[in-house]
């Protein structure tokens, strides 16, 4: 099965292969997004999974995908799972 038959082993290629995000970077999202019940809003977005955040980062500019992604580390600090 290529990536071209399957789209989400394509889309998990996208998110892992892209280097936009640091290895520091995916490793938190990966721990916030572990397990999660209650899902963390940024930009009147809900975001329960760690590929549908990494998508959303990589999507955004650089200044605004870094404002995300604290908005995303800060709302760990705050609330609990």
């Amino acid at each position: 099965m290529t990536t071209e038959e399957s789209p989400i082993i394509a889309q998990e290629a996208v998110v892992e292969g892209n280097s936009d995000l640091s290895r520091p970077q995916k490793r938190m999202l990966k721990r916030l997004y572990n397990a999660r019940t209650v899902p963390i809003l940024v930009d009147d977005r809900a975001f329960l999974a760690y590929r549908d955040a990494a998508r959303y980062l990589l999507s955004l500019p650089v200044d605004a995908r870094e404002a995300a992604y604290a908005v995303m580390k800060a709302h760990v600090k705050d609330k609990t799972r």
